[in-house]
């Protein structure tokens, strides 16, 4: 929590209490040290439930809470006049002396509050139709909007990123932060020769992305003076433009998922897209049933692929570890191909089983 935050926290609180006191004080009823005490004790009160709706309203960015007030707004609009053609329709016509005040008014009021949620939801509804520019607010077609990226430093010193960007998956999507690249800099002027190193690095990086045709690469100039820490600030700017964050960096997932920033790791998108089995690999199989050719036996992954062992008819039943030799995809999925490993082993067993068998044979020709 930033300094500035707890000031106006409890600026707040102190402006509740006094005024709360004020109110109190200033009352007839009462001696004046009770009243006193009662208003600091509600002042308090509504300072901590202020802070609550603070800490309710933490995730929602600045962009969600402009189109709700311009939302507002239009409803306020469409329930005055409501209320308005109401007001008309009873001047002009009888049937307001046929009613009572009390039943008017809650007309007027339901009618009110009828018009302002109609109008709110509509708002809310129908963004992606409207085109308009306001100061911290645009509205666009939110069901086909693809949120921007904000990279951090750790993906910057990934070279696997150059071959993501010209791939053309993230094209008109990056934006890199103004703040990032002075630190970049301000490590290259000032620190150890790793440090130097690798910010020599991103920057060269950074370069190379810029240089790309149909990258599009964006900076934003958003810097928070009073945050030290690059996460905090990253984060806090991911929330602010309402984008994801691109990072490397694992420990970066666990810090802004309490936040409720989306991220998206490197590291995992790379393991995502591996080959589902490669050639030479060890795995470990349930052998399930005899397959169509002789001492061949069929398993399954978890996901349902079939995974076909040669010798793997001798281990129906148990779980082996195999060798895989190829996977080929057809019409109804993928097929892995596999030897068992445990062929050999069954071969030396047969082998000493024979050899006591002889064994045996042989004491029992002595003892007769």
């Amino acid at each position: 929590m930033n300094v500035s935050l707890v000031f106006i926290r409890i600026f707040f609180v102190i402006i509740s209490v006094f005024f709360m006191t004020t109110f109190m004080v200033s009352r007839p009823e009462g001696t004046l040290t009770a009243n006193a005490l009662t208003g600091v004790g509600i002042g308090v009160v509504f300072g901590l439930i202020l802070i609550g709706f603070d800490s309710i309203f933490r995730r929602f960015n600045l962009r969600s809470f402009n189109i709700a007030v311009i939302g507002l707004f239009v409803g306020y609009l469409m329930g005055q006049a409501l209320v308005l053609i109401f007001n008309a329709v009873l001047n002009l016509s009888t049937i307001g002396s046929l009613l009572p005040t009390h039943a008017l008014e809650m007309i007027k009021i339901a009618l009110f509050l009828f018009g302002t949620y109609l109008g709110t939801i509509m708002t809310l509804r129908a963004s992606d139709e409207l085109y308009v520019s306001l100061p911290f607010v645009k509205f666009a077609p939110t069901a086909q909007k693809k949120r921007d990226l904000l990279i951090d430093s750790s993906i910057l010193g990934d070279a696997r990123i150059i071959d993501m960007c010209s791939t053309g998956i993230v094209d008109h999507h990056l934006v890199l932060p103004r703040f990032i690249i002075k630190e970049l800099y301000a490590q290259v002027e000032s620190g150890d020769e790793h440090s130097k190193a690798k910010a020599r690095r991103c920057l060269e990086v950074i370069k190379k992305m810029e240089d790309l045709p149909t990258l599009g690469l964006r900076f934003n100039d958003t810097d928070f003076p009073e945050v030290k820490d690059l996460g905090s600030k990253l984060i806090r700017l991911s929330r602010l433009v309402d984008a994801n964050i691109l990072t490397a960096d694992i420990s970066r997932v666990q810090m802004a998922s309490i936040e409720g920033v989306q991220i998206i790791n490197l590291h995992s998108l790379s393991n995502a897209l591996k080959p589902l089995m490669e050639t030479g690999e060890m795995i470990k199989i349930k052998v399930q049933r005899y397959g169509k050719e002789p001492r061949q036996g069929v398993g399954y992954l978890d996901d349902g692929t079939m995974v076909v062992i040669n010798g793997g008819g001798n281990f129906i039943g148990d779980v082996i570890d195999v060798q895989v030799l190829s996977v080929k995809h057809t019409t109804s999925g993928r097929m892995i191909f596999c030897n068992a490993l445990e062929e050999g082993l069954e071969e030396q067993h047969k082998n000493v089983r024979e050899k006591q068998e002889h064994y045996y044979n042989d004491e029992e020709d002595l003892e007769q």
